[in-house]
């Protein structure tokens, strides 16, 4: 496999977001791209616009929430729209997956959960269930597989920045955090933290009460990979400059680079 650079980001609203998209592709050159809350039906996404910048796309949105998207200057083949065949659908279209460049990307947007004592929050666990079940019929963890998007989950306490502040809250539970380790159990790696150990590494902040600026702020966006893509990596980033400026998203874009 050749090398690459993957990238992940919620650009909550890719209609908003469109002209901060592409200036940053053809600053940042990913290789693969995968965007989640794009906010946009199939009809209204723009392939032409990033066929010009030299990606093929595929998108899985029905409008107004929610819109997951990859692109790919490396390929994009067995595109599959949601969960695979036999798993309970989702109508909420959260999930897509393709094969680029001999990768099986999945790019994903995770339910928020609300609260802890919802049904958004039950549905949230059955989602990450049920993502699991995909991954067994569409990937193989001995192959190379990245698992992106905004999972809505931070990982572990050195992942927001005040542990104390988001108690008996979502995005941090143990249910939500066990959820996930099942996940990385079916053979993957979370790719930015096996570039960086320190704490205070984020990748969402709050558009209110200036969170972006005092640094209050959450690591929810991951890109997981199989040993097979982990063993080689050479380099990982948060693009804080994308967070930044006019109209940005509240998630900065997270890059890896694979050998």
């Amino acid at each position: 496999m050749a090398a690459m650079r993957i990238a992940t980001w919620n650009v909550n609203s890719l209609k908003v977001r469109m002209g901060r998209v592409e200036e940053w592709l053809t600053y940042a050159q990913p290789d693969i791209c995968c965007m989640q809350e794009t906010k946009l039906s199939d009809a209204a996404f723009p392939h032409m616009t990033f066929s010009a910048l030299g990606y093929e796309s595929a998108h899985h949105g029905s409008g107004q929430w929610n819109g997951v998207a990859i692109l790919s200057r490396v390929g994009l083949d067995d595109v599959i729209d949601g969960f695979a065949t036999g798993i309970e659908p989702d109508q909420d279209t959260r999930l897509l997956t393709a094969t680029c460049g001999g990768v099986v990307v999945s790019s994903v947007y995770v339910p928020n959960g609300r609260s802890l004592d919802s049904d958004h929050f039950q549905y949230k666990l059955s989602w990450f269930e049920r993502l699991g079940h995909h991954l067994d019929q569409v990937a193989d963890p001995s192959r190379p597989v990245a698992v992106c998007g905004d999972f809505n989950v931070a990982p572990e306490d050195r992942d927001v920045w005040n542990p104390a502040a988001f108690v008996d809250s979502t995005h941090v539970s143990a249910p939500e955090r066990e959820a996930l380790a099942r996940l990385e159990a079916w053979g993957l790696v979370d790719a930015f933290r096996r570039c960086y150990q320190q704490d205070r590494l984020y990748t969402y902040w709050d558009y209110r009460a200036g969170d972006f600026h005092q640094h209050r702020g959450m690591r929810i966006d991951l890109i997981l990979v199989t040993k097979a893509l982990a063993e080689d990596l050479t380099w990982a980033i948060v693009d804080r400059n994308a967070r930044k400026g006019k109209l940005p998203s509240d998630h900065a874009p997270m890059l890896i680079d694979v050998a």
